[in-house]
Parts: C-alpha cells; sequence; structure tokens
C-alpha cells in the first residue's frame, strides 16, 4: 500500500507555487476520512480534535523544478532553478514540460565528447542551458504549448531496490505527504485531547512560505516538521538507512527543542519504535514556529537528496508513520 501511494504521489509535477496536483491527489486520499480546507497560500489543512492547539505536523508538496523564463527564436526554453539543484545534474537529463495543454518531453542537451575540442568539462552553470522540446522555432515551441511560467520537471522513474528501498525524484517531501496521510487515515475514529493539525504545505523549497502563513494563523503546543533528513556523511554521524525513523534534532535552520526531541525519543523506545537521532544540512517548516512552539522535525534517512535517485528504506517510513501516531497519543 505505501509503496504504491509513493509511487503515485512521487509521479505527480508540483515545484514550488505550482502544487496543484499533488493537492488534488492528497483531497482523493483523504476526502472520505476528515474535513479539509485549503487557505489562501495553498496549503492543505486536516484538523483533528477539539479544543486547545496541542501540535501541528507540516509535510510540504513542493518538489525542486525549473521554471521556464523564456522562448529562444530557435525553439529551445530557458529556465531558472526552483529550489536547491546541482548544476551538475542537470546536463544530459531528460524533463517533462508541463504546459495548459498537457505534458511534453524535453531535453537538456550537452555537447558531446567528440566535439569537445578544448577538452573542458567544467561544470555547465545552470543560465547557458537549454531545454530542447524538439521544435524548432519560437513559433513551433508556442504552438506545442509552451508559455513563459510553464514548468518542467526531471523525468520521473521509480524504482524498487532488493525489495526494501524506493529510489526515485520527490520522496522530498512526497514520503512526508505520504506518511501524514496514513497517520490521519489511522487517528481519524480516535478520540483525541486537544486539537491536532496536518497541513501539506506550499513553497518549501523556496523559503518555508507556506509554514510562515501556518504561523500567523495557529500557535500549538507543538510544531512538528516531517520532512528528508540527507544522508549519510560525516556531518550526519551513525544514522543510516534501514534503521528507523530519524529525530532531526539540528540543522541549518533550526536547534529544535532539546526537551521535545528527548520526550520522542522516550516515546519511541516505549512503543518500540526504530529510532534514529541525527544532524543534518537544510531546513524544515517547524524552525518558522520556534517564537511560539516547541519545535522538533521527524524524518527518514534519505541518500541522493535533491537528485533523480533520492532513496529511502521502506521500513523507516513505517516506523514514521507509528511515530507520528504515538506521539498524537502521548505527547502532553
Amino acid at each position: 500500500m505505501i509503496v504504491e501511494e509513493l509511487k503515485e504521489i512521487t509521479q505527480l509535477p508540483g515545484i514550488s507555487g505550482y502544487e496543484d496536483k499533488v493537492r488534488e491527489k492528497i483531497i482523493e486520499w483523504i476526502k472520505d476520512y476528515a474535513g479539509y480546507r485549503v487557505d489562501t497560500i495553498g496549503n492543505l489543512i486536516v484538523e483533528l480534535g477539539e479544543g486547545e492547539e496541542k501540535a501541528i505536523f507540516m509535510a510540504h508538496m513542493d518538489e525542486i523544478g525549473l521554471l521556464i523564463t523564456g522562448i529562444t527564436e530557435n525553439g529551445k526554453l530557458k529556465f531558472r532553478k526552483v529550489g536547491g539543484i546541482d548544476d551538475r545534474l542537470l546536463l544530459g537529463r531528460h524533463v517533462k514540460v508541463i504546459t495548459e495543454k498537457g505534458e511534453l518531453d524535453g531535453v537538456i542537451g550537452v555537447t558531446p565528447v567528440h566535439l569537445n575540442l578544448e577538452r573542458k568539462f567544467d561544470t555547465v552553470p545552470w543560465h547557458s542551458l537549454e531545454i530542447d522540446i524538439g521544435a524548432e522555432s519560437k513559433e513551433e515551441a508556442e504552438e506545442m504549448g509552451v508559455k513563459v511560467l510553464d514548468f518542467a520537471v526531471f523525468k520521473k522513474h521509480f524504482s524498487v531496490l532488493n525489495n526494501k528501498y524506493i529510489a526515485t525524484r520527490s520522496l522530498d517531501d512526497r514520503f512526508g505527504v505520504v506518511a501524514l496521510v496514513e497517520a490521519i487515515k489511522n487517528l481519524v475514529d480516535h478520540d483525541l485531547e486537544g486539537k491536532y493539525i496536518f497541513a501539506f504545505t506550499v513553497q518549501e523549497e523556496i523559503g518555508l512560505k507556506g509554514s510562515k502563513f501556518l504561523a500567523n494563523t495557529y500557535s500549538p503546543k507543538y510544531a512538528i516538521a516531517v520532512d528528508s533528513f540527507a544522508c549519510c556523511s560525516f556531518l550526519t554521524g551513525d544514522v543510516r538507512l534501514g534503521k528507523g525513523a530519524v529525530i532531526r534534532a539540528v540543522d541549518n535552520s533550526a536547534i529544535y527543542t532539546p526537551a521535545l526531541a528527548k520526550k520522542t525519543l522516550e516515546i519511541a523506545k516505549k512503543n518500540k519504535i526504530p529510532i534514529q537521532v541525527g544532524v543534518t544540512g537544510g531546513g524544515t517548516d517547524a524552525s518558522v514556529f520556534e517564537n511560539k512552539s516547541q519545535t522538533l522535525a521527524l524524518s527518514v534517512p534519505i541518500k541522493y537528496l535533491h537528485s533523480e535517485t533520492e532513496m529511502l528504506h521502506i521500513d523507516d517510513l513505517k516506523a514514521l508513520i507509528k511515530l507520528i501516531e504515538a506521539l498524537v497519543f502521548e505527547l502532553e
């Protein structure tokens, strides 16, 4: 079930500001279980329970990608990056261009080694690259449906490796989306002490925009992001894929509330949920709540983050879902 959901949700294109298809799919999944609303900026919100705002759990819907900024006279597409993309990953890639008329295949070409007479293999900056959709003129590209402010994503491939691992683009943060959807379905019939907010946020990859909007609306006791843990290097210590969910205690955006991290660790161990604690880079939606809530980030370790081959262990995701549910029942 989880693997099928991951495949379905990761294949949907949705860069920051263009999360519509992802939001529609989540609504399709949850509408028979719980009420929901969409706020002004585009966050999808589910509230369970009543009374005091106990906790908000956030997972972002958006992914990194490319925004079309222009069409050249010979039909190539100029673009800018949306989110943190390593320029080394752009060259020689297949992409999907998303237009109002539908999806188009495209490629970001590379000068073949046979013609590289100067033998220069430096990284080509993104602003020097173009997307080739097979059009031979600006007019032909426009006839194909392309306009400025359309967007493109890396072509999605979905792999199950050794019956343990999932590797695909946009696991960041669609695995978090799946975790919250599963938690909602499992919690909806329970009597909860207080109000729990589950928010599927927008525009996280360009500065936590969706969660900043939420912070103007909610003031819960706990604010918890469910987002990726970039793994594995000297920075991330002993955290490994297959060893459980991760308490993301520190990253570039926050030193999350130590007492909440400690309590979460205790709850995980009490419920025999495989758990790890680690430090990584990047930032999460929870950090914007630091002035009003106890904060934490929960995750699974992901290799090759922000690439076409992001990889997680299926058992880690199952552990994460159990942990979210345990926190709802046991956080005071």
